[in-house]
């Protein structure tokens, strides 16, 4: 029998990056031409990330040195089909070394077909507003699990579909920046095909990886007068996505703040006394729970969860450890009323480049040296490494023990 702050025998625990947040130099993708458009938003390009196309064993080492068994991380689909067609041997071996050394260190590789970049010649045709791209996904999907299926071990087919159909065609944040509602409709038909494609590929070529995609979700209120739209929203960015997941062998769930929805949309103010973060959302460590709990509820509890992003964006690194303890109370929570949840992945290894918000937010367990790139360690790197070699909720550390820590120091 296990106590209340105990997962349960199984439970995985990894971290996460994308890769071209961390990479580098990923010049022949949709958003590196966006990161280089005026007037796009960017506070700045990628430029060289993390090093990690070169520096990728220091961060299987520190994953190791942490104890964690799962690394989730992308594949640059613009690296491996550079050009329609084109395929690049040097690249697929790159991720195939990737692969065998987390292997050699007990870690899964939990890999991510398509983390929001897409090949700049396919974009130039449309991108996810033209079906072909249906195609082109599935062609690319065969090819890098053809290669690599032996060595993963699970697949993420896309990565918050939502974002790239809502993000490209509705706010205007992402590429190709427009607002269209029209498209977003199309983008995202093509999305969900596109998944479903993929989950054939992977079933047929490799049997025994688990597949599924990862979707971004929220901890939704309505504010007074504001269910209707709440309901209408949340049907486009969740009920679709997840409606979509029938017979997948696991769905991802991504949160990490929540939505407050009024009778004119979304309210960005925060709530008066709750902490506003850099990437201009509340602290709400609830979030994950309240998004675990939705998608069991729309899946009908078929298809197995995994949290496989949560984390929070701060300088503060005793906040991190606070966000995340807190988030992890609300995943024993949904666990103890039988909910399945196989596994929790932090987002993110690394500091990293944040979208159009380029480095300014800091996700990292990891710190990471903007001109030499050598990696640091956090304090919170060591806590949530505790929690995963004890598969239990250890106690934060308080301010007043870092400070005793630092003085030994």
């Amino acid at each position: 029998m296990t106590d209340d702050r105990s997962f349960p025998p199984g439970f995985l625990w990894g971290t996460a990056t994308a890769a071209h947040q961390i990479e580098g130099n990923n010049l022949n993708n949709d958003w590196w031409a966006w990161e280089h458009t005026e007037g796009s938003g960017c506070a700045e390009p990628s430029g060289d990330a993390c090093d990690s196309w070169y520096r990728w064993a220091d961060d299987v080492a520190v994953i190791a040195d942490m104890g964690l068994g799962v690394y989730r991380f992308s594949l640059e689909w613009s690296r491996i089909e550079p050009a329609d067609g084109e395929f690049s041997p040097a690249s697929i071996a790159n991720y195939r070394r990737l692969c065998e050394a987390l292997r050699a260190r007990g870690i899964m590789p939990m890999v991510t077909y398509h983390h929001f970049t897409t090949p700049k010649w396919l974009a130039d045709r449309g991108g996810w507003e033209n079906a072909d791209i249906v195609d082109a996904f599935g062609r690319y999907c065969r090819m890098v699990t053809e290669a690599l299926g032996d060595v993963i071990g699970a697949v993420c087919t896309i990565n918050e579909p939502a974002m790239v159909a809502a993000g490209g065609y509705l706010s205007g944040m992402f590429p190709p920046g427009r607002v269209d509602v029209a498209a977003r409709r199309v983008v995202t038909a093509n999305l969900v095909a596109a998944h479903r494609r993929a989950v054939e590929v992977v079933r047929e070529v490799a049997p025994g990886v688990p597949v599924g995609w990862t979707l971004s979700m929220a901890d939704y209120h309505a504010l007074e007068g504001g269910q209707a739209k709440l309901e209408r929203i949340r049907r486009g960015m969740e009920d679709v996505f997840l409606e979509a997941v029938e017979g997948d062998d696991f769905v991802g769930v991504q949160a990490y703040s929540r939505d407050r929805i009024g009778p004119d949309g979304q309210v960005f103010e925060g709530e008066p006394g709750v902490p506003m973060l850099v990437m201009g959302y509340e602290y709400w460590p609830r979030a994950i729970e309240a998004a675990l709990r939705r998608a069991a509820e729309v899946t009908g509890g078929r298809v197995p969860l995994w949290v496989t992003e949560n984390g929070i964006g701060t300088d503060d690194d005793t906040q991190r450890i606070d966000y995340v303890h807190a988030a992890l109370e609300g995943v024993l929570r949904v666990i103890a009323d039988g909910i399945d949840v196989r596994g929790y992945t932090y987002w993110s290894l690394l500091d990293n480049f944040e979208w159009a918000l380029g480095y300014r937010p800091r996700f990292g367990l990891v710190d990471v040296d903007r001109t030499t790139f050598v990696r640091t360690p956090k304090p919170s790197a060591a806590w949530f490494g505790a929690v995963a070699r004890a598969n239990r909720l250890v106690d934060a550390p308080t301010r007043a023990d870092e400070s005793a820590a630092a003085s030994l120091g």
